[in-house]
């Protein structure tokens, strides 16, 4: 039989005096939990639960900060089963700072603290879009606010998330062509990343079907996000390249947009041409076999949608561009890279957009350690579920190599993380229960209350120890 148990340390030392505890475990610690009781211990988890609310009327037995809790250490172990919620935190040590417990009579946790089916039914009262609205509720209200995270530097991009392409009973799943120029069946998650110290976290998401375009399915977003203020630079891939969307950001949000030309613009080649022409080329700050030029006042020279957008504004006027134009000197290719910002050099604009590749790297490690696409189930509400689980695990051990507890952890992927962890060499704890409650003892705490116990509860003691 297993019980959901209330901390009371008091009790316990009671109990444990008149020799009346039903039970007695060793607590080690995890990487894992280490990480979720930092998260706890900074009001992360309490983030969470305010932007997302309970719905359950009735069985609240189980606290939903633990069932987040629950489920979000479930998809930092890789376990992407609902079944496997139930068992994600085994560490009575950060249950214990979360109030509760379990313990198991039958030492056999054969039902878990959950079942599947109340976890389902629970989570099944989410849409998909409460789901990440949620998200992004938590994240910018509430935990960026709370560990006082101001990025000025955003990444924008898209990634497409694969289904069975068999399987057409995905909801919301659409069909499209590939980069392999195959037919592939799933959803698109569009992300802004904003850039913190040395590494960035997710702060806002959309999410769609995979054959609507990149622009279509993120322009909503990046024109209504909150955590765009004044003087903030936006980096972009050519996805995304919409002349009346960059006027936007620069007139009436008043940031600047970084993103590269494709070849078949005007712009492109007239920036090429006027580069070659004024020859004053300078050494790429980071590629060898490639050199830099600055080309300043394009903005007449984009031709995609000019008379569009100029009618959106009194001054009937584009905003200006600079481009930085790279050459190759192997191959002799050029790559032209776009800015608003005509304060910046051609090294600033190279500098600044090699950030980019960076959210591709977050898409690589959540699809292929983190298991992203490792849907258990065709629901829409399961999917965007699984998602902003993950997704919400990955903040946490992100913030959490920004703190001291973590900080030498940065820079490093959590499954390369786990794979050589060794825990800290410590002495255990060990969890006493009785009736409904439990307490944490260090040994040196039992050692004491050994000491005020009577010679049958002595003995008790020294044969759990033993």
């Amino acid at each position: 039989m297993i019980k959901l148990c209330k901390e009371n340390k008091n009790i316990l030392i009671e109990k444990i005096k008149a020799n009346n505890f039903d039970k007695v475990v060793s607590s080690q610690s995890n990487l894992v939990d280490d990480i979720i009781l930092t998260m706890h211990k900074q009001g992360i988890l309490d983030c969470l639960t305010q932007a997302m609310p309970d719905k359950r009327k009735h069985n609240t037995t189980i606290p939903f900060n633990l069932v987040m809790a629950l489920s979000i250490a479930a998809k930092m172990k890789i376990k992407t089963s609902l079944t496997d919620i139930p068992y994600a935190i085994t560490d009575h040590r950060v249950l214990s700072q979360l109030g509760y417990n379990i313990v198991d009579t039958d030492r056999n946790l054969k039902n878990g603290m959950m079942q599947e089916s109340s976890l389902r039914f629970l989570f099944g009262k989410y849409t998909a879009d409460d789901l990440f609205k949620n998200y992004n509720l938590a994240v910018q209200d509430y935990v960026m606010p709370k560990l006082d995270i101001v990025p000025n530097i955003h990444i924008l991009d898209c990634t497409e998330l694969s289904v069975n392409f068999d399987n057409e009973n995905y909801e919301g799943a659409t069909i499209t062509t590939n980069k392999y120029n195959k037919p592939d069946r799933g959803y698109k998650l569009a992300c802004i990343r904003g850039i913190v110290d040395d590494t960035g976290i997710i702060e806002e998401i959309c999410f769609g079907g995979m054959n609507v375009h990149d622009l279509k399915l993120s322009e909503k977003m990046l024109r209504t996000t909150k955590i765009f203020k004044p003087g903030d630079i936006l980096i972009e891939d050519r996805g995304f390249l919409n002349r009346e969307l960059i006027n936007y950001l620069k007139i009436k949000r008043e940031m600047d947009t970084y993103i590269p030309l494709k070849s078949n613009m005007n712009a492109y080649h007239i920036a090429i041409q006027i580069a070659e022409e004024g020859n004053n080329w300078e050494p790429h700050p980071s590629r060898k076999n490639q050199k830099i030029a600055l080309v300043t006042h394009l903005k007449n020279y984009w031709w995609s949608d000019i008379e569009q957008s100029r009618k959106k504004y009194q001054d009937n006027e584009d905003v200006e561009i600079n481009c930085c134009v790279v050459r190759d000197d192997e191959s002799n290719n050029y790559f032209v890279f776009a800015t608003t910002d005509t304060s910046v050099t051609a090294k600033q604009i190279i500098q600044i957009y090699e950030l980019r590749p960076e959210i591709e790297e977050d898409y690589r490690q959540l699809k292929d350690f983190w298991k992203l696409e490792d849907f258990k189930s065709t629901k829409l509400n399961m999917v965007s579920l699984h998602i902003i689980m993950v997704l919400f695990g990955y903040l946490f051990f992100l913030l959490y190599t920004l703190l001291p507890d973590g900080e030498e952890y940065a820079h490093k992927s959590l499954p390369v993380i786990l794979k050589n962890y060794q825990p800290p060499a410590s002495p255990p704890y060990l969890v006493f229960y009785a009736d409904d409650y439990f307490g944490v003892f260090s040994i040196a705490e039992i050692i004491k209350l050994y000491e005020l116990c009577n010679s049958e509860t002595q003995k008790s003691l020294l044969n759990y120890l033993e």
